[in-house]
């Protein structure tokens, strides 16, 4: 065979591989749909249906609900860490700290499915998680900064950032579209309370770990693969 001949093979592999990255394409674009409409609740059978492939197919690409989850919302994780990279880069760290929380909680708004991912922890998403923790780090240093501002009261806990996200989520859980901006003024209610000088003292935080098991607990459960179909 001469060297700028094509394997006789090669012209069908091309098509299937062109096949499994279209496929690809659909199930994540299906899964955006049904987790921004429906939040992470929405099943991989459902997905699979969206999209128009067999259950089989959306776990050859996807092994478990959070291998997809994470290739859903990597770039929402993204923009999540962003804000933080730019509260800290806000000169006034008070109205950064302020800042950053209303633009986490509107993108909770905005998409179900992240309203979800923010209180949940993914252990097997290793770049999410990752990026998750990186936006942590930053968050302790921003607070460490407006507490030293004298605006954000002394007992306030990393973890109330949390306990945040999960007030955000009930509300815009259930207050839907007959009360799409409902958040903004339990969110701007949390933001006073959050500001110095302290009325009264706060209840203890609740332990990270006691936490952590929390957001594991919401988390959805990872599917056992499936036996994929070939060349799907």
């Amino acid at each position: 065979m001469n060297p700028g001949d094509q394997h006789p093979d090669a012209s069908a592999a091309q098509p299937v591989r062109s096949d499994v990255e279209r496929n690809r394409g659909r199930i994540l674009a299906a899964a955006r749909t049904l987790f921004g409409r429906d939040g992470l609740g929405a099943s991989m059978a459902s997905v699979a249906r969206e999209t128009g492939v067999g259950i089989a197919t959306v776990f050859r690409h996807f092994p478990t609900k959070e291998a997809l989850v994470a290739a859903v919302f990597s770039d929402r994780m993204d923009a999540y860490a962003d804000a933080v990279a730019t509260a800290l880069d806000d000169p006034d760290p008070w109205h950064g700290f302020t800042g950053y929380i209303e633009t986490a909680c509107a993108m909770q708004a905005a998409d179900n499915g992240f309203a979800d991912v923010l209180t949940m922890t993914f252990p097997t998403a290793k770049a999410m998680e990752k990026r998750r923790n990186e936006a942590y780090e930053g968050m302790v240093e921003l607070i460490g900064r407006a507490k030293a501002t004298g605006r954000l009261r002394e007992d306030f806990d990393p973890s109330d950032l949390v306990l945040l996200h999960m007030a955000n989520l009930g509300v815009v859980s259930a207050c839907g579209d007959a009360a799409p901006h409902a958040w903004r003024r339990v969110v701007a209610l949390m933001i006073q309370s959050f500001e110095a000088p302290a009325r009264a003292p706060l209840p203890a935080s609740p332990e990270h770990d006691a936490l952590y098991r929390a957001m594991l607990r919401t988390a959805p459960a990872s599917n056992t693969a499936r036996k994929p179909d070939r060349n799907s």
